[in-house]
């Protein structure tokens, strides 16, 4: 049973930084794409970054480039987010997501099959 857990959310001032952690288990972790995803209250879940299976190649929303980094360590089954610069946009909660396409291109959340539980991020102004 794949089961991805995210820790490391929390509640910090404008311009301040968190790092997410997301810890998978039950799957191959070194061949699948992980992305990190966010949502509000009544809005739909919307893509935040990808790293593709090897690490070697990211995509982010528009709205983080330069601000947020994805990365991931395949021997600790571990994918993270380092969130610099927060803004009172960035609050959501933010759920870690699997791809069984290993390049790391795609990012709606149907072609991702297993989701984290999320863990709430609140930047406050």
């Amino acid at each position: 049973q794949v089961q991805l857990v995210e820790s490391g959310g929390g509640s910090v001032q404008a311009g301040g930084s968190l790092r997410l952690s997301c810890a998978a288990s039950g799957l191959n972790f070194s061949r699948y794409a992980m992305g990190w995803f966010r949502q509000t209250a009544g809005k739909e879940r919307r893509f935040v970054a990808g790293i593709m299976w090897s690490g070697r190649k990211t995509t982010y929303a528009d709205s983080v480039k330069g601000r947020f980094t994805i990365s991931r360590d395949n021997a600790e089954r571990t994918v993270y987010l380092q969130m610099n610069d927060l803004k009172p946009d960035d609050t959501a909660i933010y759920y870690c997501a699997a791809d069984r396409n290993m390049n790391g291109k795609r990012n709606r959340t149907a072609d991702f099959g297993s989701w984290g539980r999320g863990t709430q991020v609140t930047v406050s102004s």
